[in-house]
């Protein structure tokens, strides 16, 4: 069976800041799904990660369905309704745009789809972040699909041994959708190269080589390239096939034991390492860290299993301890060097606009000729 999997995220307010959307705006986003999804959907589930909401459908009309999309555009515009009548922060914080127009993408809700053909058994996990950059995952994609250090199944395995596809996106090209297509492991320097920059180079997609089948998908929006200004992180979503042909769900979740750091958390404006974190957890310090969750399920003839909390584990009760101390370390430093984002990259506009100000107010000093180097 063809399936479709597809999971749209926004932010449509929070209590007490960015902490959590409320009981009432959630159940406003569930009821709208539930009613109006009977003829458009298989089954759903929806969840949240700090303050954003995200909806994963399954259903049969393929990525970019208008339905689908038009389903979750309606369903966050009800609980932002809900959310200003509640006097939540940041009411329709994500929703950047006045009227739907056929599809969500680069209206600000994130988006990761994938039409797949149903194997026998089809595992899949369901990653959401908050308070974070659209590649916050390229690091444990890289490591979970071309570095044997971490998937071994690599080595291990016949079925991965070609290895694998990256469709990488260059996020600032605001013209169309540039992309470059790269292959693992032969031109796995080459896609480091890339990864590396986690706020222009993003993977948008990964595919088996062996097989031609998506592994992945994962949601490429930038959000001030949408408002023209700072309305919040991208906080982006993403979809991974597990097991046979792709890696074991072990080896795509054990790079989120290094709790990487990423650019985020304090007003999008500071980097911190990103914590891997249980279901519906909420954000506090420091507007953060950064957090994933991850869902697993599995998916026959379109309907879902329940989920397994990827991250509630003991194991990684220990990460979240060392998180912690990575987050803790890098805020001590205040505003001071890389503790704080590169002038280039700050979303705020305030610093910018001070920079300005102060600029003006430079001066070469007169009677004084720079020394020549010799």
């Amino acid at each position: 069976m063809r399936t479709t999997l597809s999971v749209i995220k926004a932010d449509i307010g929070s209590v007490g800041g960015h902490i959590k959307p409320s009981a009432q705006v959630l159940k406003a986003v569930r009821d709208h799904i539930e009613t109006q999804g009977k003829k458009k959907i298989i089954d759903h589930f929806i969840s949240h990660t700090g303050d954003d909401i995200a909806i994963l459908m399954t259903h049969t009309g393929g990525v970019g369905n208008e339905g689908i999309h038009k389903m979750a555009w309606d369903a966050f515009v009800t609980g932002t309704n809900v959310a200003k009548s509640q006097g939540l922060y940041g009411a329709g914080q994500d929703l950047l745009k006045d009227a739907f127009s056929g599809n969500v993408k680069g209206m600000g809700p994130a988006v990761a789809e994938m039409e797949i053909e149903e194997r026998p058994n089809e595992p899949f996990l369901f990653f959401a972040a908050d308070k974070t950059e659209p590649g916050a995952y390229n690091l444990p994609l890289f490591l979970g699909f071309a570095d044997p250090m971490y998937c071994p199944g690599l080595m291990l395995s016949p079925s991965m041994a070609a290895g694998f596809k990256f469709v990488i996106m260059d996020v600032n090209n605001t013209e169309g959708d540039r992309i470059i297509e790269l292959n693992s492991p032969e031109d796995s320097y080459d896609i480091a190269a890339l990864l590396r920059d986690n706020g222009r180079f993003v993977v948008e997609s990964i595919w088996s080589r062996h097989t031609g089948d998506q592994a992945a998908s994962v949601s490429t929006s930038r959000l001030r390239n949408i408002a023209g200004k700072y309305t919040g992180k991208d906080d982006p979503v993403h979809l991974v096939r597990t097991q046979a042909q792709f890696p074991a769900t072990g080896e795509i979740l054990s790079p989120y034991s290094i709790g990487h750091y990423v650019a985020g958390t304090m007003r999008g404006s500071h980097n911190g390492p990103m914590m891997p974190c249980k279901q519906n957890t909420t954000i506090s310090f420091f507007d953060g860290p950064a957090v994933v969750t991850c869902a697993a399920f599995c998916v026959h003839n379109g309907k879902l299993t329940e989920p397994a909390d990827a991250f509630d584990h003991p194991f990684w009760d220990w990460v979240r301890g060392n998180v912690s101390q990575k987050a803790q370390e890098i805020r001590r430093q205040g505003f001071s060097g890389p503790a704080m984002l590169p002038y280039d990259d700050l979303e705020y506009g305030g610093i910018v606009d001070k920079m300005k100000k102060l600029d003006k107010k430079f001066k070469i000093r007169e009677g004084e000729k720079t020394p020549v180097s010799v």
